[in-house]
């Protein structure tokens, strides 16, 4: 299999595979979805699986993988969670819904027979010494590819004498396995991974009973869990709670089921990509705090195939090959947050283009509260602030305006990575880098025509939006958003809206005309456009919207050469008023 290399490590191939036959010689967890971080003879002993991004019971291949081990030698198994108050800058909204959804697990794992510890503090520090007071014979953890989380496995490492294994429980086909290397684009991690699901998308096995855990093992302290929320909601109260999305494995597996029922998955091959829609999933906040298994999803919505088949099929598309390309983007690209990790001819291009003239320049804390010149812009992050989410296709205008609207990618850069990570429930998450990366510095996409300030990265105004959907209609849709959120009530809930009369056609000047309509107001129900016919693959490839991103939008000076470039829009960037 391919090789990922790790500090102070072999690189890990087929004959450095965990031995993970149980005693009944039947593998629950694929040898291939382990990876040694530090190996050795595993003996007997308590085996712990320090819970990170995976937060869940059910469905989760590290937990499996843990009582396998554990039931080779009839040993005990524990799970710990180490919680770091100060995490990328996460506040309430992002603590609270992650401890609700381990306050619902905790006693779960506990009726299991598996131990819950709660830990707080560096990991570097905690959990060698929960290794040590256990006298545990084995430490795993599930995958992340993000830099801290291997700081923070790195440390701990180095500072144990047993095993320590890698799970990736968050991926359908295991991100070392998908490649070895960073990947161009979904076009050609697609087929990789189309190769794999047949080995890998299986359905899970049950969880394995465990050993008791003796008397004499260091018990878990009682978690106060109310007294808990409290104290991080509180720290972080700057950003409040959401209530629209209720946190933890059963809502996720009620919000999977919502989504999957006739109403609202015949409307998602057609209508995910309008903003004024009730189409999407809803289902990024519990795949990032892994309360859900993205190879649940995939399980449960490839059940309907056969009756929804354009539909599955953009679902499975976004949801297995794009989130993973996010995954693989992080794995092999350390500064995956920085320009510097773009294509030699994307920070080429923003290079050329950071003494251009700026029609706007916006402050970080101008973007925040929403006060741009631009409606569409400012509803987009109001849906943000309030309801902790941004319709997927608006998150890419978001980025690419404020990318116009600065001084130079790198700020934009920052400044986009700091709103999403503050306001969204799923912020500090690979998808989340990617979305903004995409945007602002081209990766995973091509150079387009050059223009002025966004050089050859793909560009997208508010023209493009104003041909594709109601746009009165979306800024109508955030404003009950934000009242109902601030309501406490759930604005994504309820029967989709209806879908509009379709238009009339044109043309045939031998028949007569119909009457005219009424114009409808503003605020009428949103007319959404037909999206057009395509036969590629994938159907959310975001070449069918080469009228919202190309040349033929306007809005913005394309430049034929770079002497024009370098020569023009001298001086410095000016702030029009505000329309």
């Amino acid at each position: 299999m391919p090789k990922r290399t790790q500090e102070s490590s072999s690189d890990y191939s087929s004959d450095d595979e965990p031995d993970v036959k149980a005693s009944s010689s039947k593998v629950l967890v694929h040898p291939n979805r382990v990876l040694p971080l530090k190996k050795g003879v595993v003996g007997k002993g308590p085996v712990i699986y320090w819970m990170s991004r995976d937060q869940r019971m059910k469905d989760n291949w590290a937990l499996i993988y843990a009582a396998e081990q554990a039931a080779k030698t009839g040993s005990p198994v524990a799970v710990c969670f180490n919680l770091v108050p100060a995490f990328l800058g996460a506040g309430a909204r992002h603590f609270g819904f992650m401890l609700r959804g381990l306050q619902e697990i905790a006693p779960r794992l506990e009726a299991h027979g598996v131990k819950f510890f709660m830990l707080r503090g560096d990991p570097a520090d905690t959990l060698p010494e929960l290794v040590s007071s256990t006298g545990a014979a084995l430490l795993l953890t599930d995958y992340s590819p993000l830099r801290l989380g291997r700081k923070w496995r790195d440390e701990v490492k180095e500072k144990l004498s047993i095993p320590f294994f890698e799970v990736d429980a968050h991926n359908v086909v295991p991100v070392w396995v998908a490649s070895d290397k960073r990947e161009i684009g979904a076009r050609t991690l697609r087929p990789k991974i189309h190769k794999q699901l047949p080995t890998f998308m299986k359905e899970f096995p049950e969880l394995p009973a465990v050993a008791q855990w003796s008397s004499e093992l260091p018990q878990p302290d009682k978690i106060d869990w109310d007294e808990l929320i409290k104290e991080v909601t509180t720290k972080g109260a700057a950003v409040p709670e959401v209530t629209w999305c209720i946190p933890g494995a059963d809502a996720a597996e009620k919000a999977l089921a919502d989504f999957l029922s006739p109403a609202r998955l015949s409307r998602y091959a057609d209508k995910r990509n309008d903003p004024c829609a009730r189409a999407l999933s809803n289902l990024s906040p519990y795949f990032h705090y892994g309360q859900i298994a993205p190879q649940r999803a995939a399980l449960e919505a490839a059940k309907l195939k056969p009756k929804f088949k354009e539909a599955v099929e953009s679902f499975l598309e976004e949801m297995v090959v794009r989130r993973e390309l996010s995954d693989n983007f992080c794995e092999y690209t350390p500064n995956y947050d920085s320009l510097e990790c773009a294509a030699e001819w994307a920070k080429e291009s923003l290079r050329i283009h950071t003494a251009d003239k700026r029609e706007y320049i916006y402050t970080k804390a101008e973007f925040e509260k929403g006060k741009t010149h631009d409606e569409l812009w400012n509803a987009a992050q109001l849906e943000l602030v309030h309801a902790g989410k941004m319709h997927g296709f608006m998150r890419m205008y978001w980025a690419k305006k404020i990318l116009e609207w600065t001084n130079c990618a790198d700020d934009a850069i920052e400044i986009g990575i700091y709103l999403n990570d503050k306001f969204s429930l799923d912020g500090r998450d690979p998808s989340g880098y990617v979305g903004v990366m995409w945007s602002m510095c081209g990766i995973h996409d091509m150079g387009w025509t050059e223009r002025a300030v966004f050089g050859k990265i793909r560009y997208m105004n508010y023209a493009g939006c104003k041909r594709k959907f109601n746009i009165p209609g979306y800024v109508s849709y955030v404003d009950k958003i934000v009242r109902d959120t601030q309501a406490g009530k759930n604005p994504f809930s309820g029967p989709p809206p209806p879908d509009p009369p379709p238009k009339a056609k044109r043309g045939g000047g031998a028949k007569k005309a119909a009457p005219a309509a009424a114009k409808p107001k503003a605020s009428a129900t949103p007319a959404w456009a037909k999206p057009k016919p395509t036969t590629a693959a994938p159907k959310v490839d975001l070449a069918e919207f080469d009228d919202l991103f190309g040349d033929d939008d306007g809005g913005g000076e394309v430049v034929k050469s770079t002497k024009k470039l370098r020569g023009s829009s001298p001086g410095p960037a000016t702030k029009k008023p505000r329309a």
